[in-house]
């Protein structure tokens, strides 16, 4: 049967067998026993599924990877140990040194700095394409050594939306893939594979976890972007480290998510923990149920902030104000998230103000779940940027960046409106 994203959240996944546990268990161990060598070493010539060690795959890790998956509509997943190193991973799973990608300048702050700092060092060039490109612009970024192309959905903090039909149309022109970071929306409100995508990432510890307990991510592969032999021989020519497996011949559809697990998550190690998977499927399961919430509650705030004196801006794409609301309504007609990005009057100092003023809202650097909670991304997330690099990235420096929680709606307008009276 063909079930509703609804209850994918709950069913998708893991089927119980008869006599089996109903709630998807914790297999907490490093490695599983085999009766003999032959079977062993079948699976370790991938001749064969099954699980040898946590590090490659367990049963609940595949379980939930399974279950976003199917959520966003690809052929696999692999569940890593932050959302940083599933943008990692997506990446150097297709790029080296040498490579090129193009990228939108608005993006998290640890990941512009994992492409600007970590991969340059690694010989991975990064051309970033400021929120609004037109598309000649965007066009114009690709090189004939560019691998790939990478946006988020909605960006944090500045809350941009990528036009992903956009991107993938113009990555399609040039033969590369299309990465989106979809951590914002969730595949409740918005599905990139729909729209052109080609891979998928989540930082799971936010939205999908929704209780700041676990972290997480996952990369996502659709399946559906052609690899060729001139671009990407690491998936058309002989892995000499897995016995000369050539991933587009054995695996299909699958070539890359396959390499991810079976290469970069051999070596690298980044691997989620099942007590983490275990409660990230807990999360996922009232996913669809909390991102209504999120979403109205933030709404209603946004309309507040828009209406009061002591806010020079707002940003967030449900309002009718806002330049990407048509797009979103477009791509993003149930929601996009639970984020509100605005500006107190009265530059740095009265934001920093704001924020020590709040009294039910949290200070964390954390942001997407169930908690109210703000952060000045300017002397936080975003500290290692100078102001030309802020300014690319659209955080300004009197930024604030609220994630609206689950709470009644009216008193968390009126912890803001406090804070506010108080500047």
């Amino acid at each position: 049967m063909s079930y509703h994203i609804n209850t994918k959240c709950l069913q998708s996944g893991y089927e119980p067998k008869n006599g089996e546990p109903r709630v998807l268990p914790i297999v907490q161990s490093t490695t599983f026993k085999y009766d003999s060598a032959e079977t062993l070493g079948k699976l370790f010539d991938l001749e064969e599924d099954g699980f040898f060690y946590t590090r490659l795959a367990n049963p609940t890790l595949s379980a939930v990877a399974a279950k976003i998956c199917d959520l966003e509509g690809g052929v696999g997943a692999m569940l890593t140990a932050s959302g940083q190193s599933a943008n990692m991973i997506a990446v150097t799973n297709i790029c080296g040194a040498g490579d090129h990608v193009v990228c939108a300048s608005a993006i998290y702050g640890g990941t512009f700095n994992l492409f600007n700092k970590s991969l340059r060092n690694l010989g991975i060039d990064f051309t970033f394409v400021k929120p609004d490109a037109t598309a000649e612009e965007i066009d114009a970024a690709f090189k004939e050594n560019t691998k790939a192309a990478f946006v988020e959905s909605v960006s944090n903090p500045s809350l941009d939306v990528a036009d992903v039909e956009l991107y993938a149309k113009i990555s399609h022109k040039h033969g590369v893939p299309l990465i989106v970071d979809n951590t914002f929306p969730t595949p409740i409100n918005f599905r990139p594979f729909e729209w052109g995508a080609d891979i998928v990432t989540h930082s799971t510890s936010k939205y999908m976890d929704g209780h700041a307990v676990a972290l997480g991510g996952v990369v996502v592969d659709s399946g559906n972007f052609e690899w060729t032999e001139e671009k990407y021989p690491m998936l058309t020519e002989p892995d000499e480290s897995y016995h000369g497996v050539i991933y587009t011949e054995k695996f299909g559809k699958a070539a890359y998510i396959t390499k991810c697990i079976t290469h970069l998550m051999r070596d690298y190690g980044a691997q989620q923990s099942p007590q983490n998977a275990f409660l990230l499927n807990l999360g996922l399961e009232t996913l669809f149920l909390r991102m209504e919430r999120h979403c109205s509650n933030a709404l209603a705030v946004a309309k507040f902030l828009e209406s009061n004196d002591k806010i020079d801006w707002v940003n967030y794409p449900g309002l009718k104000s806002s330049k990407y609301y048509d797009l979103c309504q477009k791509t993003m007609p149930k929601g996009s998230c639970g984020v509100i990005s605005f500006g107190v009057s009265g530059g740095r100092e009265n934001a920093m103000k704001f924020m020590d003023n709040l009294k039910l809202a949290s200070l964390v650097i954390h942001v997407a779940d169930a908690r109210t909670c703000a952060l000045h991304p300017a002397s936080t997330t975003h500290r290692q940027m100078n102001d030309a690099q802020l300014e690319e990235c659209g955080v300004k420096p009197n930024l604030i960046r609220m994630s609206v929680g689950l709470e009644y709606i009216d008193d968390i307008i009126d912890d803001i409106k406090q804070a506010l009276d108080k500047i």
